[in-house]
């Protein structure tokens, strides 16, 4: 008796499964760094798709945000629906969990998801980045797959729980690099296969005990 076969479940991180309706969702991207925000969106009903820098902080994307829909109700289009992406890094998660608190669809892109044109990997700048950023983020959002992929966005709780994996990590890289400084010191004295992590090899290596200034002094009188 054959098994039957399993379905698949939907991959919600490579495309959208919620509707698109262009008129009545306002679209932002931004590009986060530490000296500052650039922020893009694409806003019904309004042709200019705006572009504003902003000081790295939680309170000013809201108020951009707030503004860009007041502009576009103005217009005569009524926003239910305000989708923020930007990629994964230093500042992600916690903006992406800061905003979904206050109503508004925050999502994270995976990095190395999004296809970068040879010709824009010479001419590196934050607009062209935001316009990648763009226009993966709206094929995303219309269902289309290959256009990006998105990061699960971790509760405080569970990315808390990562700091002693990383933390030891770390620890393991920097006893690395000792390791390799001290074999590199012990290899210029003509010691070699040795390895300071193990302590019995380390007792072998006792330090030669230099004569003491009175026995120097006594051997240099007596003669």
């Amino acid at each position: 008796m054959r098994k039957p076969k399993r379905h698949k479940p939907l991959n919600d991180l490579n495309r959208s499964h919620t509707p698109l309706d262009v008129n009545r969702t306002l679209i932002a991207v931004v590009e986060l760094s530490q000296s500052s925000w650039l922020v893009a969106g694409v806003m019904p009903g309004v042709e200019r798709q705006p572009l504003k820098k902003l000081e790295p902080g939680e309170t000013g994307l809201p108020n951009l945000l707030h503004r860009w829909r007041d502009e576009a109700e103005k217009a005569g289009h009524k926003i239910t629906r305000i989708a923020v992406a930007f990629e994964a890094g230093r500042d992600g998660f916690w903006l992406a969990r800061w905003l979904r608190t206050r109503g508004i669809e925050a999502h994270v892109i995976h990095a190395s998801s999004v296809a970068v044109p040879r010709e824009h990997r010479r001419a590196k700048t934050d607009r062209l980045d935001t316009e990648l950023l763009k226009r993966a983020f709206l094929g995303w959002l219309r269902g289309e797959r290959n256009h990006c992929k998105m990061v699960v966005i971790p509760t405080f709780a569970e990315e808390d729980a990562k700091r002693p994996s990383r933390e030891h990590q770390s620890l393991v890289g920097e006893v690395g690099g000792i390791v390799n400084r001290v074999k590199a010191t012990l290899a210029r004295l003509g010691i070699r296969g040795f390895n300071p992590k193990l302590m019995p090899r380390a007792r072998r290596y006792q330090p030669i005990p230099w004569p003491s200034c009175s026995a120097t002094c006594s051997a240099g009188g007596s003669s």
